[in-house]
């Protein structure tokens, strides 16, 4: 199973982390609740991987935007919004007593078009900043997508 995720995430933006299991992993927590009897939905231990970078990315992206010399007005409120919904989802994600599952399909969702209408606004840039927050935002969308259609 790890050797698929490997070859999957081949190309895809890196959090600077091994892609190996690490001791300090959100799928290893999430493995590790009582509930979860050690079996965790990958499709949806990879999205709130993701949903906590993106995030962080789109936040850090808005706080570049807000020094740059022209008006980013646009970008900056679809970054942040997109970090709060990423940040509501990321949470949504890792709950595993009781189960919600049709909230957290409909936030998974939600998330995957707040997301890709965030890459489409970074996009329209030539800051380095935006180029990567689109890719983590493309990535996250895509990971929502396949978490949601899992539940």
């Amino acid at each position: 199973m790890h050797h698929k995720r490997n070859r999957a995430s081949a190309g895809r933006f890196s959090t600077g982390f091994s892609e190996s299991p690490a001791p300090m992993s959100i799928r290893k927590m999430i493995a590790l609740h009582p509930d979860v009897e050690g079996h965790v939905n990958q499709p949806l231990g990879d999205a709130a991987h993701h949903l906590m970078y993106c995030a962080r990315m789109c936040l850090s992206c808005a706080d570049a935007c807000a020094a740059e010399k022209m008006d980013m007005r646009q970008c900056i409120r679809t970054c942040l919004d997109c970090s709060d919904i990423c940040e509501a989802a990321g949470k949504l994600a890792v709950r595993r007593t009781g189960a919600n599952n049709q909230v957290l399909r409909e936030m998974l969702e939600l998330c995957a078009r707040v997301c890709d209408e965030c890459a489409a606004e970074c996009e329209r840039h030539d800051h380095e900043h935006c180029k990567l927050c689109a890719q983590m935002c493309r990535e996250c969308a895509a990971d929502c997508r396949l978490a949601a259609e899992s539940l």
